[in-house]
Protein backbone atom coordinates (compact mmCIF):
# COMPACT_ATOMS: atom_id res chain seq x y z
CA UNK A 1 0.00 0.00 0.00
CA UNK A 2 1.09 3.09 -1.10
CA UNK A 3 2.27 5.65 1.95
CA UNK A 4 0.00 8.65 2.33
CA UNK A 5 2.37 10.83 3.41
CA UNK A 6 5.23 10.73 1.24
CA UNK A 7 3.52 8.42 -1.54
CA UNK A 8 6.39 5.44 -1.14
CA UNK A 9 5.77 2.20 -2.04
CA UNK A 10 8.16 0.74 0.02
CA UNK A 11 5.57 -0.11 3.22
CA UNK A 12 5.30 -2.91 5.34
CA UNK A 13 2.05 -4.64 6.65
CA UNK A 14 2.52 -4.95 10.77
CA UNK A 15 0.69 -7.80 12.21
CA UNK A 16 -1.52 -6.18 14.55
CA UNK A 17 -5.04 -3.82 13.65
CA UNK A 18 -6.60 -1.20 14.10
CA UNK A 19 -9.87 -1.32 16.56
CA UNK A 20 -11.83 -1.20 14.11
CA UNK A 21 -10.08 -3.98 12.10
CA UNK A 22 -8.25 -2.14 9.84
CA UNK A 23 -4.91 -3.48 8.56
CA UNK A 24 -1.86 -1.61 9.84
CA UNK A 25 1.40 -0.29 7.92
CA UNK A 26 4.85 0.87 7.80
CA UNK A 27 6.87 3.56 5.44
CA UNK A 28 10.41 2.24 5.16
CA UNK A 29 11.18 5.84 3.27
CA UNK A 30 9.87 7.98 6.17
CA UNK A 31 9.14 6.00 9.26
CA UNK A 32 5.67 7.10 9.52
CA UNK A 33 2.78 4.60 10.56
CA UNK A 34 -0.46 4.39 9.50
CA UNK A 35 -3.79 2.45 7.84
CA UNK A 36 -5.98 1.68 5.55
CA UNK A 37 -8.09 4.82 6.29
CA UNK A 38 -5.39 7.21 6.97
CA UNK A 39 -5.34 10.19 4.53
CA UNK A 40 -9.03 9.43 3.25
CA UNK A 41 -12.21 10.98 3.97
CA UNK A 42 -12.87 9.02 6.99
CA UNK A 43 -9.85 9.30 8.44
CA UNK A 44 -10.67 10.02 12.31
CA UNK A 45 -14.68 8.73 12.80
CA UNK A 46 -14.64 6.83 15.79
CA UNK A 47 -16.68 4.18 13.87
CA UNK A 48 -15.43 1.58 11.05
CA UNK A 49 -16.65 2.90 7.65
CA UNK A 50 -19.46 0.90 6.72
CA UNK A 51 -21.16 1.94 9.95
CA UNK A 52 -20.85 5.28 8.63
CA UNK A 53 -22.02 4.66 5.13
CA UNK A 54 -25.14 3.22 6.53
CA UNK A 55 -25.76 6.47 9.00
CA UNK A 56 -24.98 8.51 6.07
CA UNK A 57 -27.37 6.41 3.91
CA UNK A 58 -30.03 6.43 6.54
CA UNK A 59 -30.01 10.63 6.74
CA UNK A 60 -30.78 10.70 3.06
CA UNK A 61 -32.95 8.23 2.53
CA UNK A 62 -35.16 7.81 5.98
CA UNK A 63 -36.97 10.56 7.15
CA UNK A 64 -35.30 10.41 10.61
CA UNK A 65 -33.44 13.08 12.63
CA UNK A 66 -30.29 13.81 13.25
CA UNK A 67 -30.89 12.38 17.00
CA UNK A 68 -33.39 9.65 15.91
CA UNK A 69 -30.17 7.99 14.17
CA UNK A 70 -27.93 8.66 17.11
CA UNK A 71 -30.73 6.71 19.32
CA UNK A 72 -31.28 3.65 16.65
CA UNK A 73 -27.19 2.73 17.22
CA UNK A 74 -27.38 3.63 20.10
CA UNK A 75 -29.09 0.59 21.35
CA UNK A 76 -26.68 -1.48 19.09
CA UNK A 77 -23.92 -0.31 21.58
CA UNK A 78 -22.33 2.54 19.27
CA UNK A 79 -22.05 6.05 21.08
CA UNK A 80 -21.88 9.11 19.29
CA UNK A 81 -23.69 12.26 18.92
CA UNK A 82 -26.07 14.18 16.32
CA UNK A 83 -23.71 16.61 15.47
CA UNK A 84 -21.31 13.65 14.50
CA UNK A 85 -23.86 12.65 11.69
CA UNK A 86 -24.23 16.32 10.39
CA UNK A 87 -20.39 16.49 9.98
CA UNK A 88 -20.23 12.71 8.46
CA UNK A 89 -23.07 13.95 6.11
CA UNK A 90 -21.17 17.04 5.26
CA UNK A 91 -18.41 14.56 4.21
CA UNK A 92 -20.03 11.93 2.67
CA UNK A 93 -23.03 13.64 0.78
CA UNK A 94 -20.85 16.26 -1.93
CA UNK A 95 -18.80 12.75 -2.61
CA UNK A 96 -21.29 10.42 -3.49
CA UNK A 97 -23.36 13.15 -5.25
CA UNK A 98 -20.47 14.00 -7.49
CA UNK A 99 -20.07 9.86 -8.49
CA UNK A 100 -23.46 9.52 -9.16
CA UNK A 101 -23.76 12.88 -11.17
CA UNK A 102 -20.76 11.36 -13.33
CA UNK A 103 -22.51 8.37 -13.94
CA UNK A 104 -25.65 9.63 -15.67
CA UNK A 105 -23.81 12.02 -18.06
CA UNK A 106 -25.50 10.90 -21.03
CA UNK A 107 -28.02 8.58 -19.68
CA UNK A 108 -31.23 11.33 -19.84
CA UNK A 109 -33.55 11.76 -22.41
CA UNK A 110 -34.28 14.64 -24.67
CA UNK A 111 -37.81 15.42 -22.92
CA UNK A 112 -37.66 17.41 -19.90
CA UNK A 113 -40.06 18.21 -17.61
CA UNK A 114 -39.12 21.61 -15.50
CA UNK A 115 -40.98 23.06 -12.30
CA UNK A 116 -40.12 24.51 -8.66
CA UNK A 117 -41.08 23.91 -5.16
CA UNK A 118 -40.56 25.57 -2.31
CA UNK A 119 -38.56 24.76 1.42
CA UNK A 120 -37.60 27.42 3.75
CA UNK A 121 -34.10 28.18 4.51
CA UNK A 122 -33.14 29.75 7.37
CA UNK A 123 -36.49 31.37 7.65
CA UNK A 124 -37.30 32.30 4.16
CA UNK A 125 -38.78 30.73 1.28
CA UNK A 126 -36.49 29.57 -1.47
CA UNK A 127 -37.06 27.79 -4.64
CA UNK A 128 -35.93 24.15 -5.68
CA UNK A 129 -35.63 23.95 -8.93
CA UNK A 130 -35.80 20.64 -10.17
CA UNK A 131 -36.45 18.71 -13.92
CA UNK A 132 -37.25 14.99 -14.54
CA UNK A 133 -37.02 13.26 -17.99
CA UNK A 134 -40.15 11.60 -20.08
CA UNK A 135 -39.07 8.16 -18.36
CA UNK A 136 -38.93 10.16 -14.45
CA UNK A 137 -35.01 9.97 -14.63
CA UNK A 138 -33.97 12.68 -12.86
CA UNK A 139 -32.08 15.69 -14.99
CA UNK A 140 -30.98 18.32 -11.93
CA UNK A 141 -31.32 19.58 -8.81
CA UNK A 142 -30.73 23.65 -8.20
CA UNK A 143 -32.05 25.75 -5.30
CA UNK A 144 -32.20 29.38 -5.73
CA UNK A 145 -32.94 32.13 -3.27
CA UNK A 146 -34.70 33.70 -5.87
CA UNK A 147 -37.57 32.88 -8.72
CA UNK A 148 -36.51 34.82 -11.87
CA UNK A 149 -34.64 34.55 -15.33
CA UNK A 150 -31.48 34.50 -13.70
CA UNK A 151 -31.90 31.49 -11.42
CA UNK A 152 -33.67 29.10 -14.56
CA UNK A 153 -30.36 30.09 -16.72
CA UNK A 154 -28.10 28.74 -13.68
CA UNK A 155 -30.54 25.51 -13.37
CA UNK A 156 -30.30 24.78 -17.11
CA UNK A 157 -26.86 25.42 -17.28
CA UNK A 158 -25.90 23.02 -14.48
CA UNK A 159 -28.12 20.46 -15.95
CA UNK A 160 -26.79 20.53 -19.44
CA UNK A 161 -23.27 20.19 -17.96
CA UNK A 162 -24.35 17.24 -15.68
CA UNK A 163 -25.89 15.29 -18.48
CA UNK A 164 -24.53 16.40 -21.34
CA UNK A 165 -27.82 16.54 -23.18
CA UNK A 166 -29.26 19.47 -25.06
CA UNK A 167 -33.03 18.71 -24.97
CA UNK A 168 -35.34 18.83 -27.73
CA UNK A 169 -38.87 19.35 -25.79
CA UNK A 170 -38.92 21.01 -22.70
CA UNK A 171 -42.47 21.29 -20.17
CA UNK A 172 -43.07 24.28 -17.86
CA UNK A 173 -45.87 26.02 -16.25
CA UNK A 174 -46.75 29.51 -17.31
CA UNK A 175 -44.01 31.08 -15.11
CA UNK A 176 -42.75 34.20 -17.05
CA UNK A 177 -38.98 33.42 -16.31
CA UNK A 178 -38.57 30.53 -18.24
CA UNK A 179 -39.72 31.62 -21.97
CA UNK A 180 -36.55 34.51 -22.13
CA UNK A 181 -34.20 32.08 -20.01
CA UNK A 182 -34.68 29.09 -22.53
CA UNK A 183 -33.79 31.63 -25.56
CA UNK A 184 -30.23 33.08 -23.71
CA UNK A 185 -29.42 29.00 -23.04
CA UNK A 186 -30.48 27.25 -26.15
CA UNK A 187 -31.63 29.95 -28.49
CA UNK A 188 -34.19 28.39 -31.15
CA UNK A 189 -33.14 24.45 -30.83
CA UNK A 190 -35.63 23.98 -27.93
CA UNK A 191 -39.51 23.64 -27.90
CA UNK A 192 -41.19 24.75 -25.25
CA UNK A 193 -44.19 23.71 -23.94
CA UNK A 194 -46.49 24.82 -21.44
CA UNK A 195 -49.29 22.66 -19.68
CA UNK A 196 -49.89 22.66 -16.29
CA UNK A 197 -51.71 19.53 -17.05
CA UNK A 198 -48.45 17.76 -18.71
CA UNK A 199 -46.13 18.93 -15.82
CA UNK A 200 -48.54 16.86 -12.77
CA UNK A 201 -46.19 13.83 -12.63
CA UNK A 202 -43.51 16.09 -11.84
CA UNK A 203 -45.43 17.51 -9.20
CA UNK A 204 -45.82 14.48 -7.90
CA UNK A 205 -42.02 13.55 -8.00
CA UNK A 206 -41.44 16.60 -5.90
CA UNK A 207 -43.68 14.30 -3.25
CA UNK A 208 -40.43 12.58 -2.21
CA UNK A 209 -37.67 15.69 -1.61
CA UNK A 210 -40.20 17.39 0.65
CA UNK A 211 -41.95 14.78 2.70
CA UNK A 212 -37.94 13.96 3.27
CA UNK A 213 -37.65 17.72 4.44
CA UNK A 214 -40.88 18.44 5.84
CA UNK A 215 -39.62 16.33 9.45
CA UNK A 216 -36.83 18.36 9.09
CA UNK A 217 -38.39 21.95 9.82
CA UNK A 218 -36.33 23.45 7.44
CA UNK A 219 -32.45 24.42 7.09
CA UNK A 220 -30.01 26.98 8.77
CA UNK A 221 -28.10 28.13 5.61
CA UNK A 222 -28.36 27.90 2.05
CA UNK A 223 -25.02 25.77 1.53
CA UNK A 224 -26.82 23.06 3.65
CA UNK A 225 -29.83 22.77 2.42
CA UNK A 226 -28.55 22.82 -1.36
CA UNK A 227 -25.92 19.97 -0.24
CA UNK A 228 -28.64 17.58 1.48
CA UNK A 229 -31.75 18.15 -1.82
CA UNK A 230 -28.88 17.79 -4.46
CA UNK A 231 -27.57 14.50 -2.75
CA UNK A 232 -31.05 12.95 -1.68
CA UNK A 233 -32.49 13.27 -5.18
CA UNK A 234 -29.41 11.41 -6.82
CA UNK A 235 -29.46 9.22 -4.59
CA UNK A 236 -33.25 8.53 -4.51
CA UNK A 237 -32.86 8.44 -8.32
CA UNK A 238 -30.38 5.89 -8.23
CA UNK A 239 -32.09 3.54 -6.08
CA UNK A 240 -34.95 3.88 -8.07
CA UNK A 241 -36.03 -0.10 -9.41
CA UNK A 242 -38.32 1.55 -12.70
CA UNK A 243 -36.75 2.61 -15.57
CA UNK A 244 -39.97 4.30 -17.11
CA UNK A 245 -42.70 5.96 -15.04
CA UNK A 246 -45.79 3.92 -13.94
CA UNK A 247 -43.67 0.13 -14.44
CA UNK A 248 -44.19 -2.58 -11.97
CA UNK A 249 -41.48 -4.09 -10.41
CA UNK A 250 -42.18 -7.50 -8.33
CA UNK A 251 -41.46 -6.97 -4.81
CA UNK A 252 -38.45 -9.74 -4.94
CA UNK A 253 -36.31 -8.26 -8.03
CA UNK A 254 -36.60 -4.65 -5.75
CA UNK A 255 -34.86 -6.09 -3.40
CA UNK A 256 -32.03 -7.45 -5.47
CA UNK A 257 -31.77 -4.32 -7.20
CA UNK A 258 -32.14 -2.40 -3.80
CA UNK A 259 -29.18 -4.44 -2.18
CA UNK A 260 -27.15 -4.42 -5.39
CA UNK A 261 -27.15 -0.68 -5.56
CA UNK A 262 -26.84 0.21 -1.87
CA UNK A 263 -23.13 -2.03 -2.04
CA UNK A 264 -22.75 0.25 -5.31
CA UNK A 265 -22.68 3.18 -2.79
CA UNK A 266 -20.69 2.18 -0.48
CA UNK A 267 -17.83 1.37 -3.44
CA UNK A 268 -18.19 5.25 -5.05
CA UNK A 269 -17.06 5.69 -1.08
CA UNK A 270 -14.45 3.53 -0.50
CA UNK A 271 -12.77 4.82 -3.99
CA UNK A 272 -13.90 8.51 -3.38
Amino acid sequence: MRCPHCHSTATTERPDRTAHGYRRFRCRACGRQFNERTGTTLNRPQLPTDVVFLIVLWRLRLKLSLRDLAEILLLRGLVFSHEAVREWEAKLAPLLTEALRKRRKGQIGRSWYVDETYLKVAGAWHYLYRAIDSDGNLVDVYLSATRDQAAVEAFLRSAVAVTGVIPETITTDKHAGYPPAFDEVFGDDVEHRTSKFKNNHLEQDHRGVKGRTRPMRGFQTHISAHRFCRAHDEMRNFLRPATRRNQHVPAAQRRAIHAQRVAALRDMLAIA
